[in-house]
């Protein structure tokens, strides 16, 4: 018999949402555009629904996730915290692991 094996993976503190697939792909957003606005645009999410994840991640984890600078002659920008690199590292890693077992066990390849 074939059939597909398919997995979403989150992480939780505390029974609480810290990570996912979305807040994964806004952050590597905001790294590689340096801005959360141009970020949030890319992933199709208000500006203000991404600093709402922001703001909530920071605050489940307990750690600052994204630096901003202001505004003015030379713009402003987000950057990731090294808390926030660290944060996606462990993320792709344990999504890798998961999708390296789903492949063992699925029997449709």
């Amino acid at each position: 018999m074939k059939y597909s094996i398919k997995f979403k993976i989150w992480l939780e503190k505390e029974k609480d949402v810290v990570m996912g697939l979305g807040r994964d792909r806004l952050l590597r957003e905001i790294d590689r555009l340096g801005s959360i606005s141009k970020a949030a645009k890319e992933v199709g999410m208000s500006y203000k629904k991404a600093w709402s994840f922001i703001k909530t991640m920071e605050k489940r984890l307990g750690v600052k996730l994204i630096e901003t600078k202001r505004g003015g002659k030379g713009g402003g920008g987000a950057y990731l915290t090294e808390d926030a690199k660290k944060l996606l590292e462990e993320f792709e890693h344990i999504t890798k692991k998961f999708e390296n077992l789903r492949k063992k066990l699925s029997k449709d390849e």
